[in-house]
């Protein structure tokens, strides 16, 4: 604890004076104008995107291991926040960091998030959600009819039809996807007779009445990781999630999924397999790419799977006309998942989950006897997490203040600064760009201009040799100065850390023109607003000078290889 530190003395009166609202409003106004001073101290700060602390200095920081126990004054501890916490904070809406999905946010989010916090909702129920209730079904029902475009009068039926819902909000992504899932494992192993479906009698019991040996989901490479934790929670198991190989362009490779479905559906015995959902992507996280949902919609229908799409980045673009041809056949999906806190500009955190059947989510209702009762308009009968703030406020507010018109701005300016960052890579002799972006996400990586010249020549070796030795010599070679580069990159980004002048994140993918080796890729996220050419310009010629200097250790190695 500070010296300066000022304890106070623990008594009721002193107590009740912390509770909203107070009497007199000035003390809260007070805090309020030194709160948004502080924040605003924040974005104008000078320096790096991280603060020069270490994390054993953080570690240090942060280990007091006794809750505190006299109270103390508000005053301190705001102080405390603003030196050990906002001042050891990531300034992700810098916009030279472009790095993550995790971007800038407007700043009217801080006053939807105070007004979140003051009014302290519970989406639960309808008696601590009253008019909240309503703003999450009619925001629910904007983006329904984004995805699935049923007729005016169904909408207008069902906006607040509470015996009913075309989906929920989810604390993120995360939740989303898994009550996506939880839906489909229901469908697949439904009440039947006797039998009173899987959800009551179990995962080993359904299989064994319905006559399947496991029941499995099928992704691409690209699929989020959130779809085997749901797996595994769920009771489907982390190895009944089949991966798709994805094309040169990070798609699933249609082709091999119908070929994968066709031969599950051949199993029988201990082979025989159900199929319990079919995911597309629409944005995957490391490369934004979107899957041929209308192919993946064919055959989810053919193999009675359910059809999920995780749309959790890119499905916001459907606010846009132009990028809706990219989704064609989403409206296909028995299911989308949509993230607020990625394309909408909310901050963390806020998942959105939609059903094209709004009779779908009957199959996880459930009840309490003191709260969410069978008869109830309550929300929270359809969600698999209880207690939820409001946070569909955030992008209900959002959309009226930014409207799909100022979203199509938006995106078009992420489009731009996606375009302007290639152009300026492929300009560069010493940068790789590696795939082709769909939504705002670009990689790529330093390779010194020699050694692309050298690849040039030996893919030439490999195209035009008439004898399978010298093709197989030059694919090797290729193969180990890959490996070099590689180290070379992971080098790069740690430099650029420790530089703290930029930041961009780092992967490593299979799908490349490289393929089928691993290639480590630095991953560029560009949807900030205030991301301009000339910051794209620094952030490039800090990666070249960097580049270049450690280039210099590796080259001697690079030398003896070409040998």
């Amino acid at each position: 604890m500070n010296k300066s530190t000022r304890i106070v003395k623990t008594n009721l009166e002193y107590l009740r004076k912390l509770f909203i609202m107070p009497d007199s409003p000035d003390k809260f106004v007070e805090f309020g104008h030194d709160l948004l001073e502080m924040l605003h101290d924040f974005f104008q700060e000078k320096g790096g995107i991280h603060s020069s602390i270490t994390l054993p200095e953080l570690s240090e920081i942060f280990n007091q291991t006794a809750v505190p126990g006299r109270p103390i004054l508000i005053k301190d501890v705001l102080s405390e926040i603003k030196t050990k916490v906002i001042g050891h904070s990531v300034k992700v809406g810098n916009p030279y960091y472009i790095g993550h999905m995790t971007s800038a946010v407007p700043y009217f989010m801080i006053l939807l998030e105070m007004i979140i916090a003051a009014i302290n909702q519970n989406q639960v129920k309808i008696e601590t959600a009253k008019a909240s209730s309503f703003v999450e079904r009619e925001l629910v029902v904007w983006f329904h009819r984004l995805v699935f475009n049923r007729t005016d009068r169904f909408y207008e039926k069902n906006v607040q039809n509470p015996r009913i819902a075309l989906g929920n909000v989810a604390s993120d992504g995360t939740l989303a996807n898994m009550t996506a899932l939880f839906v489909a494992r229901e469908k697949a192993f439904p009440p039947d007779g006797n039998f009173p479906g899987l959800r009551a009698a179990g995962v080993d019991r359904a299989l064994r009445h319905y006559g399947y040996a496991k029941g499995v989901i099928i992704v691409s490479e690209r699929g989020h990781y959130s779809i085997k934790k749901a797996a595994n929670l769920l009771g489907i198991g982390e190895d009944n999630v089949l991966y798709i190989p994805v094309d040169q362009n990070n798609h699933i490779d249609v082709n091999k999924l119908r070929r994968k479905a066709e031969s599950l559906g051949k199993g029988e015995g201990k082979d025989r397999t159900k199929i319990i959902a079919i995911v597309g992507i629409a944005g995957t996280t490391e490369t934004g790419s979107v899957d041929n949902l209308q192919e993946l919609g064919k055959i989810a229908r053919k193999t009675g799977a359910h059809f999920h799409v995780d749309a959790c980045w890119g499905g916001s673009a459907l606010l846009v006309d132009e990028y809706r041809p990219l989704f064609r056949g989403i409206e296909m999906a028995d299911s989308v998942t949509i993230d607020a806190h990625k394309l909408l500009y909310c901050p963390m955190a806020m998942g959105l989950v939609l059903f094209r059947n709004e009779k779908d989510l009957n199959f996880i209702r459930h009840s309490s006897q003191y709260v969410i009762r069978r008869n109830s308009v309550d929300t929270g009968r359809f969600t698999i997490e209880g207690s939820r703030p409001f946070a569909c406020l955030k992008p209900w507010a959002a959309l009226k203040i930014i409207g799909r018109e100022g979203y199509g701005l938006l995106f078009r300016q992420a489009k731009k600064t996606t375009n302007n960052l290639k152009k300026i890579l492929d300009s560069c002799d010493n940068f790789e760009t590696l795939n082709v972006p769909e939504l705002f996400i670009l990689n790529y990586r330093f390779v010194p201009g020699v050694i692309k010249e050298q690849f040039l020549a030996w893919e030439g070796d490999r195209q035009s040799s008439k004898d399978r030795e010298g093709a197989k010599d030059a694919s090797e070679k290729i193969k180990k100065v890959n490996h070099l580069i590689n180290g070379l990159n992971i080098k790069l980004h740690k430099a650029l850390r420790r530089d703290d002048t930029t930041f961009v994140s780092r992967t490593t993918m299979e799908s490349t023109r490289y393929r089928p080796q691993n290639i480590v890729v630095l991953r560029a996220v560009l949807i900030n607003p205030l991301t301009d050419k000339q910051i794209l310009k620094e952030i490039v010629n800090t990666q070249n000078r960097i580049g270049l200097k450690i280039w210099q250790e590796f080259e001697p190695a690079y030398q003896r290889m070409v040998k």
